[in-house]
């Protein structure tokens, strides 16, 4: 049985980071509108922002960096070591070979790659900072 350790604080600072860049990221004077126009919405539809809405935008990146946390650790021995740049690897990875794909799925019907393609320059930035930070901080 694998017992999950992992650093808290690598883990809160990831979280902050990822709040943080996806604040920057979809700001109103950066990839906002462009990935809302690309989702086929204009400047009339207002975003759902609710509570829940900000709660789960907290909550999910959580949920990453703790099964990242999980990862690290376990993969890094294939890469060289527990390090940032094995850490970073394992993100591009992880974001690579199931992030990106799983939600490219879910884009191709509807049309929506632009967006796909924002919203996953947004992910690929997170995992492999992510990697990058608990690989390289013990």
């Amino acid at each position: 049985m694998v017992i999950l350790h992992f650093n808290v604080l690598a883990v809160v600072v990831c979280v902050i980071f990822s709040c943080v860049s996806g604040s920057i990221w979809y700001g109103p004077r950066t990839l906002f509108w462009p990935w809302w126009q690309a989702l086929g919405r204009t400047k009339e539809d207002r975003p759902h922002g609710g509570a829940s809405t900000w709660i789960l935008i907290v909550v999910a990146p959580i949920v990453q960096v703790i099964a990242m946390a999980w990862l690290v650790p376990l993969l890094a021995p294939a890469v060289g070591g527990e390090s940032a740049t094995s850490g970073l690897l394992i993100g591009l990875v992880v974001w690579g070979g199931l992030v990106a794909p799983s939600a490219l799925v879910n884009k191709l019907f509807p049309g929506q790659i632009k967006a796909w393609v924002i919203e996953q320059g947004h992910h690929l930035l997170n995992y492999v900072v992510f990697g990058a930070i608990l690989g390289g901080w013990h």
